[in-house]
């Protein structure tokens, strides 16, 4: 049987440092399969992830952290996110992720008209980049 008392450390990593690490009851996170909740004592589990919201319940509290791809890696209670790039929620300037969400849509417009698949293909992902800010910014 679980041991009601134990808890997950979570860690989230980017390229530049780190931006997140707490314990928490639950996570909640997208990956490239789904959306998957992890408790402690979870099995191992290694997966990409999607441009989503990550969620960490923790002590009657939630944190929510914009995770832009990456993958998780969990066992023995430890989540570890490795992501290309992360915001925690607070930290998210949203005049700024709305004006990339703009930009993207202009250059999707634009890359359509040219039937430009790279340009488009990048900036339908800086598009899910930027709407994925401004949710978590917003909740």
């Amino acid at each position: 049987m679980a041991d009601n008392r134990s808890v997950l450390s979570v860690s989230i990593v980017t390229p530049d440092g780190r931006v997140y690490e707490h314990d928490g009851e639950l996570l909640v996170i997208k990956t490239k399969l789904g959306q998957l909740g992890i408790m402690p004592n979870h099995v191992p589990v290694i997966s990409s992830l999607e441009v989503d919201e990550v969620r960490i319940k923790h002590d009657g509290g939630e944190d929510e952290v914009a995770v832009n791809g990456g993958f998780l890696e969990f066992s023995d209670n430890v989540a570890t996110i490795v992501a290309d790039s992360a915001e925690r929620q607070d930290d998210i300037d949203v005049g700024r992720a709305e004006s990339a969400r703009d930009r993207a849509q202009a250059a999707i417009k634009k890359a359509q008209e040219e039937h430009d698949a790279d340009t488009l293909a990048r900036a339908e992902v800086a598009l899910r980049r930027a709407i994925n800010r401004i949710n978590v910014a917003n909740h």
